[in-house]
């Protein structure tokens, strides 16, 4: 102990970590959530997450509790990319004690189904607008999470990820209205992807017809970047 430190003189409070994972599926955009096995808030639906150990990183915390309340394997969760969102520290913001939460998000092609497990007495997935009246304040990380994935498709290409290997233009656009839960202009989506040095390249081979009575769609693969410049920005005043 350093000389003229006490601990005691400062009230001991808890950290967890709390998960806000997104998937595209069915075309609309879903978040993992578990259904509480106890006090607090027995019976509701949460973001998966739960208390940082003494010798545990926020870090290795989340990865350990995801995999232990949804039952998805380590080597799944060690492979996600889990982007800290930010620090939740209300002091009531648990019925138990003081506890100051780290929150992580995540924008992931389709994982496996998750179970429930730990603490956790259901997972699944859950589309968007049924995700609410979570417990704790999970309302609210949720909402922000949503808001920065969104942001993360204006900045990178990450929408590539949830398309098949080849891949329309329609497709894609369908990526980014799912998640900003806007209609985009097709033509003016069209020029901007393609005016983005390495976010789509082109498919050498025959179109795909994609049903009605329109022409064939060209086929396109992800590109090189994983950064647009510029971004492709949602229409202002049309955010979800």
């Amino acid at each position: 102990m350093m000389e003229g430190y006490d601990p005691g003189a400062f009230p001991p409070f808890a950290v967890t970590v709390d998960l806000a994972v997104f998937t595209v599926r069915e075309s609309r955009l879903h978040v993992l959530l578990v259904k509480r096995g106890e006090d607090p808030y027995k019976g509701a639906w949460a973001l998966p997450g739960g208390f940082v150990r003494v010798r545990e990183s926020a870090g290795a915390a989340a990865r350990r509790e995801l995999a232990e309340e949804t039952s998805l394997s380590h080597e799944t969760v060690a492979g996600l990319h889990l982007e800290q969102l930010r620090t939740y520290s209300d002091p009531d913001r648990d019925p138990r004690m003081r506890v100051v939460s780290v929150a992580y998000t995540a924008l992931v092609p389709d994982l496996p189904e998750p179970r429930g497990g730990g603490d956790a007495a259901h997972a699944q997935w859950v589309d968007l607008p049924g995700a609410c009246s979570l417990a704790f304040d999970h309302d609210r990380i949720l909402a922000d999470a949503h808001e920065r994935i969104g942001a993360k498709l204006e900045y990178t290409c990450l929408a590539t990820s949830f398309c098949p290997r080849e891949f329309t233009l329609g497709e894609l656009q369908q990526v980014y209205e799912t998640v900003w839960g806007v209609e985009l202009d097709r033509p003016n989506f069209r020029r901007k992807v393609l005016t983005t040095p390495g976010f789509v390249e082109q498919v050498e081979g025959p179109p795909r017809r994609t049903g009605g009575r329109g022409k064939p769609a060209a086929l396109y693969r992800a590109g090189a970047a994983s950064a647009l410049h510029p971004p492709l920005l949602r229409p202002e005043g049309r955010q979800a």
